[in-house]
């Protein structure tokens, strides 16, 4: 699969902006899917000027069926009939990342961030083929190289661990492409586009002995809403949440604080979500009542995550320890069996994420 040049997502949404403030979703889908095929016809006539027989699909050509929500589309099926028709004449196959087609409505649709990646493991999947995603970095490494040159790459991270890297800021593969790879039991191969070097590998490592730590992985655009008055019933926290979910946003770090009266619950979103959970907010504050919302941006979060925490108390001892000796507040704080998260500001990241992999990952 292809995904469009740099900056040629950012530009269309740009035009589109410059044209309404609030564009039409199917409009906007039908602008964005242009980015992808013109890529993909370049590279097709790039093969052609190489000497090798390749032809270009759009999604909707290449069988890949969506459901019908605009800009955040999701794969129901892939229908690679012509695909496969042009693999059996030796054809180099190219396909239009990012977009789909919905049977319910007709229409062009795009999956939204990660889309690329997993219109690759979804058509690896149906083709029962292997699948390697290209990107500028060679692997994935024990924390950005860009702030900590000592990072390491890993040779093998396991599915469960990547998800909860993607899921936290980790950039190099799309949670919904992991979600969907673990799912369809397709192992990825993570490359660089510029060197031979092999790369990572995600799979199903189940049985190897876990590392305590495996990476620390950040994102530098986090924004906490705190929800003050919120009644203290059953119902008022699934309420705000659903409203939330109904604008396809996932929130993160959730905290819920119960004293004596009104309850106070916050949650943390990344910046591209904001307008739609402060839309999401406002139909709440319909439902609930006279709600008081504390939006709070400039803020991050950093993260570890390691298979090897379930079976070793003291990591987020350590890790509060590590970013209180930096004199780093934290906002909020949320843990799974694999994975610990502080929000913090965002001017204190890089510093976080140097101490943390210092702490975890140089000295063990």
């Amino acid at each position: 699969t292809i995904s469009a040049m740099g900056h040629t997502t950012d530009t269309l949404l740009e035009l589109s902006r410059q044209v309404s403030p609030d564009p039409n979703p199917r409009e906007l889908d039908m602008l964005l899917s242009t980015g992808e095929r013109i890529s993909c016809a370049l590279v097709a006539m790039a093969v052609h000027d190489l000497g090798h027989e390749a032809v270009s699909f759009t999604g909707s050509q290449a069988g890949i069926l969506t459901d019908p929500v605009h800009t955040k589309a999701k794969i129901r099926e892939i229908t690679p009939v012509r695909v496969l028709e042009a693999l059996d004449r030796e054809r180099i196959v190219l396909v239009a990342g990012f977009q789909g087609f919905s049977r319910d409505t007709m229409d062009v649709t795009t999956l939204g961030r990660g889309g690329t990646d997993a219109t690759a493991v979804a058509l690896a999947a149906a083709l029962g083929a292997s699948c390697e995603i290209y990107s500028d970095v060679t692997g994935i490494f024990t924390a950005d190289p860009r702030i900590v040159p000592q990072a390491r790459k890993l040779p093998v991270v396991s599915y469960e661990e990547m998800l909860e890297m993607a899921a936290s800021g980790a950039k190099v593969l799309m949670l919904r492409a992991v979600e969907l790879a673990r799912r369809q039991g397709v192992p990825i191969h993570a490359r660089s586009t510029f060197s031979d070097e092999p790369g990572t590998w995600i799979a199903d490592v189940a049985g190897m002995e876990a590392a305590i730590v495996s990476a620390v992985t950040h994102s530098e655009d986090e924004v906490l809403f705190a929800l003050r008055g919120v009644p203290d019933q059953p119902g008022s926290a699934a309420a705000i949440l659903e409203a939330v979910a109904a604008n396809q946003v996932s929130v993160d770090t959730i905290l819920q604080n119960v004293a004596r009266g009104p309850a106070e619950i916050s949650f943390s979103v990344p910046q591209e979500d904001v307008s739609a959970t402060r839309r999401a907010l406002a139909r709440a504050q319909e439902a609930l009542g006279a709600i008081e919302v504390e939006e709070i941006s400039d803020l991050g979060k950093v993260s570890l995550v390691g298979a090897g925490m379930r079976s070793n108390p003291g990591v987020a001892a350590r890790m509060f320890r590590t970013l209180a000796d930096e004199d780093i507040n934290l906002r909020l704080v949320s843990t799974s069996p694999i994975k610990i998260t502080c929000l913090v500001a965002r001017a204190n990241v890089e510093r976080a994420v140097r101490a943390l992999h210092e702490t975890f990952l140089e000295r063990s």
